[in-house]
This record gives structure tokens, sequence and C-alpha cells, in this order.
């Protein structure tokens, strides 16, 4: 209901239509208060956002504060008043939530309205928000009129409650004029003098200059001697810092003692002060003691009153006022012992506080330095295991060239091949996860029909398969399903899914992988009748090196990352995958869900170029890998190919045999004694011997920044060890044949 006005009253003029409180009759009317700005807090770490903040807000005609961090709103909330603080929610030291519990432990901020100021707000987050004391939420970006009509609020109230206020303390001050002009010089001097106190000490919250500070306000305004001994000095052990003044023109001089330094009675007199007591006389100076120590004359401590300074329920330090025993001193001292205590917590909160910054960012560092010698690992390690691979898959190749038709050396090979690939499949998994953990993997996408993605999965999990004797099952549709995606990465997805079935599915067991459409969605299922997946380990069953029991020997073998791989893979194409199992023994079901595409332009058919014959002349090949067996199996077989072939184990050996050999093609290792691989391809590339040969980098170092690396300094392809051999000679066939089939100057990296 509105409120009538008085004649010539203006509504506008008071916020909500409410007119003035009229003054009591012989009061005298209040001030004008339309100079006197109010102060508004902007706490957020983007200074575009309180650029934006400060034109919307800029029309209140208020004070506005803009700070970018929670430590400093927390010491602009210590100096002065606020009506309202709008607190980013989301900020890099202090997060918004932490900010107002801190400002809410302060007795002056206790109340002040805090508007969150965020780009997301769910129901927990809102309701903890509001546990905090919050009284609204604001989703960025504002909308500028509510931001400005909201704000205003709590500032015409912050105004009112001022003027109220102001009203009240007038009233209550004429109320008791007669019997406070009795002591009224006296009272405003300690008033003064306290409110002295509390404005210097909130300003400041180093706990070593509040010391300071507190015994320069009471030396020689109060007292010519203090002393101050604080119950957790934060470092060392506890000592007491005198302040003393002969003369009110000189500076105050400070001495500091050791706690032991104290006379008996000094001690005992700070002890009890320190335990809770709520003040304790010290009586004049006792002579020299038996035990050496200094008399509190010495000391030049006059006798006095020991104040302990409380904060809630604990007591921060003692201060002792000499020569103040007086008891109607004591309430103005205890005052002054509560205010410096305010201080001293404040003081404290904030070297707590600077000291968890402190410690939280030389946590984040060390753990960089950790995730940056994890990489620097696995890519060494990617590198040391990869060039033994590469000479015992190169033997393996010669061997079945040259080897009698023996079904036992056959059988040998075989094994042998089947477990260089085991292991070489275990190292790019591993590599694989390091590398999108980082980023690092780039998908080649293109339009891929999933029906070919699976067909090329099933062939490469069909030797694992058949080696346990499962029976797979295949239900696909009739039609392709068409997505956009990495053929290479969806294949392996599949074939990792149909690997984890085999191994974790007893032999003779059955495997069923099925392809559907739903929702516009594709759907591949795996599903298997193995030992199933027990209900504690179901949730993390994607963690990386997660595993169910095993058994001792390890049967199924594996690092525990094949999982880890398909859920990021996946989730790199924009779909996820489940997993799904009724327990132990009862198998279990893995669903990938990707987005499929609804039309594909069909693509012009490639007409198949004619097939060259292959020369019937081999080419010079110089092979360089300080790896010995590496260098001579890879030159063995390529011999065995028809060509010519000389080896070289440093960089510096590779340049003199291409000056006198002349080499075709020049197959180079990167990690070289003397001279790595990328200085050997840059001078080939800059004399004749190189400028038109095939340069082939096959190393262990396989990441997309060597392949970047190796095409920079002048490479044509880049192998990654162990490579088969196989692929060496088809590559080298295919370079030699003539130009029209095979566009020179290309480069390619695997």
């Amino acid at each position: 209901m509105a409120v009538p006005l008085s004649p010539g009253e203006d509504r506008d003029a008071f916020p909500s239509g409410w007119p003035p409180l009229q003054p009591a009759a012989g009061e005298p009317e209040a001030a004008p208060e339309h100079d006197e700005k109010t102060n508004i807090l902007i706490v957020d770490d983007l200074p575009e956002k309180l650029l934006v903040f400060g034109t919307v807000l800029e029309e209140l005609g208020q004070n506005l504060v803009f700070v970018r961090s929670g430590s400093e709103a927390l010491r602009e909330v210590l100096n002065r008043e606020f009506a309202v603080i709008l607190l980013d929610v989301n900020m890099p030291d202090i997060d918004g939530f932490e900010t107002a519990t801190l400002i809410r432990g302060y007795k002056r901020s206790a109340h002040t309205p805090i508007i969150f100021i965020t780009a997301y707000a769910d129901e927990m987050q809102t309701h903890r928000g509001y546990s905090l004391g919050a009284v609204d939420y604001i989703l960025s970006p504002v909308v500028p009129e509510m931001l400005r009509s909201k704000v205003k609020v709590f500032v015409d109230l912050h105004v009112m409650q001022r003027r109220v206020r102001r009203q009240a303390e007038q009233r209550i001050a004429l109320a008791a004029a007669e019997a406070a002009r009795r002591s009224a010089e006296d009272t405003m001097r300690r008033s003064n003098f306290l409110s002295h106190v509390s404005r210097l000490l909130s300003g400041s919250l180093e706990i070593d200059v509040a010391k300071r500070q507190l015994l320069e306000l009471i030396v020689p305004e109060v007292t010519s001697c203090a002393a101050l001994v604080l119950a957790d000095p934060g470092e060392g052990p506890r000592r007491a810092l005198v302040c003393r003044s002969t003369n009110p023109v000189s500076a105050p001089s400070f001495v500091e003692h050791s706690f032991g330094e104290l006379p008996p009675a000094a001690r005992q007199a700070f002890a009890e002060a320190l335990a809770g007591r709520s003040r304790v006389t010290l009586h004049e100076p006792e002579p020299e003691s038996a035990a050496g120590h200094a008399p509190l004359a010495a000391l030049r401590l006059p006798a006095g009153a020991v104040f302990p300074m409380i904060h809630g329920e604990r007591v921060l330090g003692a201060l002792l006022i000499c020569g103040k025993s007086e008891r109607s001193e004591w309430p103005m001292l205890e005052e002054l012992a509560g205010r410096a205590a305010i201080a001293f917590e404040n003081a404290r909160l904030y070297r707590s506080l600077r000291n968890e910054i402190v410690e939280r960012r030389q946590a984040e560092l060390r753990l960089q330095e950790s995730n940056q010698r994890k990489d620097e690992f696995l890519a060494m390690l990617s590198h040391e295991l990869r060039n033994p691979l590469a000479p015992i898959r190169n033997a393996v190749e010669v061997i079945r060239r040259l080897a009698p038709p023996d079904p036992k050396l056959t059988w040998a090979t075989d094994v042998t091949d089947r477990q260089i690939t085991h292991l070489t499949r275990l190292v790019e998994e591993l590599l694989d996860v390091a590398r999108i953990s980082q980023g690092k993997i780039v998908l080649q996408l293109e339009a891929v029909d999933l029906q070919a993605v699976l067909a090329h999965s099933v062939e490469t999990a069909r030797p694992f398969l058949e080696a346990r004797g499962h029976r797979l099952l295949q239900q696909l549709p009739s039609h392709p399903v068409w997505l956009r995606g990495d053929f290479a990465r969806l294949s392996q997805v599949v074939a990792n899914l149909l690997n984890n079935a085999a191994k974790y599915t007893p032999e003779g067991g059955t495997i069923q992988l099925s392809l559907g459409v739903q929702d516009g969605q594709a759907l591949i299922t795996v599903r298997d009748n193995g030992i199933g997946i027990e209900p504690e380990l179901l949730p993390n069953v994607f963690e990386l090196f997660e595993q169910g029991k095993r058994s001792l020997d390890r049967s199924q073998g594996g690092l525990g990352v094949g999982l880890t791989l398909v859920q990021r893979l996946v989730e790199l194409h924009n779909g996820r995958v489940e997993a799904r199992s009724a327990g132990a023994g009862q198998g279990s079901e893995f669903c990938v869900m990707l987005p499929c595409l609804s039309e594909v332009q069909p693509t012009e058919p490639n007409t198949p170029a004619e097939t060259q014959p292959a020369p019937s002349a081999g080419c010079r090949v110089l092979v360089v890998d300080d790896n010995l067996d590496a260098a001579e199996t890879v030159g063995m077989y390529l011999r065995l190919e028809g060509h010519v072939v000389q080896t070289a184990v440093d960089g510096e050996e590779a340049l003199a045999c291409a000056g006198a050999f002349h080499p075709d093609v020049v197959i180079l290792d990167i990690g070289l004694p003397r001279l790595d691989g990328y200085e050997v391809a840059r001078r080939l590339r800059q004399g004749s011997q190189g400028r038109g040969a095939l340069l082939i980098a096959l190393t262990g170092y396989g990441q997309k920044g060597d392949q970047d690396q190796a095409m920079q300094a002048g490479f044509d392809l880049h192998l990654v060890k162990p490579a088969d051999p196989r692929q060496l000679a088809e590559t080298i066939a295919q370079w030699r044949r003539p130009a029209e089939a095979q566009p020179g100057g290309q480069r390619a990296s695997q």
C-alpha cells in the first residue's frame, strides 16, 4: 500500500517511493547526504568484464571499487564498508564461494549483500551460494538493465539504513547528552583513539608490521612503555617485543627478547594471560634472581597490567601496558586488546591464505614437472623399445626368405612374428594414451562406411580370436552406415573391443559383433559370454591401467590401456561408449554410439593406374643406424630384393659413404651419435650426392612433432620402428616407377 505524502514531497527522491523519516519534535534536521557516495565492490579476474560492469553501473553515481582476485577483495572488505558485492564464481586463486566464506567471517561484512555472477548455475551451485548468504545469482553475460536495477535496490537500501542508523544515533546522543557531558572530553579522546587503532591496524595484513604499529599507537599516547607477546609467532620460538619512549618528542625504540629472557614474574604474567585469564597485574620489578635472569626494570618494563588479546575463543597474544594498573583504565585497555586481536586474526588469516596459495601453486608446478618427465619418459621408452623390435622383425623376414620349407621353422617364425606384432601394439597403445592426453592426436576426418571399418577390425583381431578358438558372430545391416571419422582410429576402437572380449572369454567362447542405426546414431555392440565385470569395477573400467582381478599367470595379458584408448578415441569422434555386465561370470557388453551422416556425396571413382613392371636392376641403398643389428637386418633383406646396400653407424660415416657411394635411397635413423639424422638429411639435400635421393626416416620417435621435423629436414617419408621390411621394399619399388605413375616430390608420413 502506498504511503501518503505530505504536500510538496517528491516521491521519486526516495527509494521505492518511501517518504523520509520525520525528526521528532525538537530534534535537529539530519544533514543532507546527496554528496555522500556508497561503495560497491566488483570482483572479477577478467579486465573486460570489469569494464562492462563499470559501464553498466556508472549511471548509479556511486563509488565503484574494482578488484581482480579474492585476496584483493578481502583487503578491500577490511578497509571499508560496501552496500553490495558483485562476486564472480570462477576465479584462479580463490573462487567466489571461498571468497564469500571468508567475507562472511568478518564482522563488518557478515551481512553485506552478495550477488554471484556466473556463466552457469545448476541447482547444487545455487544452493551452495544461498547457504553462504547470497541474495541473488546473475547469469553472464549480464543484462544491463537487470544488473543496474538489482544493484540499485541494495544501494538504496544501504543509504536508507545508514540514514536510519544515523538518525537513531542522533536520538540516542540527544537522550544521553546530559550524562555524557560530564565525561565528554575523556570519552571522545578514548573513542577517537580506539577508532584510530582500528583504522590503522585494519590496513596492515603483515603480522610484524601490525605488532610495531600497535605498540607505536600505545607509546607514548597511553604509556611510556609496553610489550607484546604472540601466542603463535608462526616462525621460531615465542618472543617479546618491547617498545618504550624516554620523551614525547623522540620516536619510540624497539627491543626484542626471547621469552626465556624475561624474569619469572613477567613470564608468569604473560603465561596466565595467554592461557585466557581476563587480566593479570604485574607488580613492581623483583631484584636480580639467583638464576641470572635480568630483573624487569633492567628490561625497562615497569609494573602494569597484562591483557589477553582474544578473538572468539582464540587467545592470539598478550599485551603489557606498563603503569596502567588502575581499574578505571581497564575497560578501555581491554577494548584496545580486543581490537588488536581482530587485526592480528585478520593478519593470521591472510598469512594462512597466502601460504595456501603458494603451496597450491608449488603443487601445480610439481605436477607440471611430473607430467613433463612422464612425457619425456614415454617418448624415450618408445624409442628404446622400438629399436630392438626393428632388427628382430627384419631378421624374421630374412629367415622366411632364406630358410628351407620346414614346418617347425615356419611355426617358429610365425610365433616370433605374432609376438613382435603384439609387443608393438602394446607400445603403440601406451603412446597413444599419452598423445591423446597431450592433445597431440589429430584425426584425419573423411566420409567412412562403418561396414568397411568393422571388416578391417575383424581381420586385425582374427588371429587372436582363432588362436583362442572363439566363434565370432556378426550381425550387420544390408546398407552402408556412413559417418565422418578417421578410418584407422575407428578400426582401432573396434579391434580393441574385439581383443578385449577375446582376452576375457575362455577358449571356445562366443563373441558377437553387431552394427545398427538408432535415432541418427550408429550403434556398434561387442558382446561376449566371458568372465564378465564385477560391480565394483564396472564404473571404473575405462580408467587408465584399470584391470580386474588377475590370475598369477596373467593369462589375459595387456597393460590396462586398451579400453582407455577406446573411450578417448570415441570422444574425439563426438561419441560415447558404455560398458554393461550382469556380474562375474555373466559376460560383458560394450556399446559405441557415434553420430551418423544423413547424406554422403559419392566420390569420383579412381581410375586405377596401369601396373608398371618392376625394374630389373636394383637401387643403391644406404642404411644408417647406430644399432648394428637393425642396419644389417634391413640391409640383408633389401639385398635379397636385388638392391645394392651399404651400411653406416653414425652421421659422419653416413655423409662419407654418400659421397663415394652416391645412393639412390637413404634409410636413416634419427637418433644417431655425432650427427643426428635431421642434420644428415639437411646436408644430403644441400649436396649433389643426396639432392635427388629418396630419404626415408626410420626411427623410434613417432609423435606428430617428430614427423613434422623430419619433413622440414628434407625427408620424403617417416616410418616408425619396427617397420615391416616388406613395406620398405614396396616403398622403394613405388618410388622407382615412372613419374606418370607416381607423382614426384610427394612426401608422406606413416
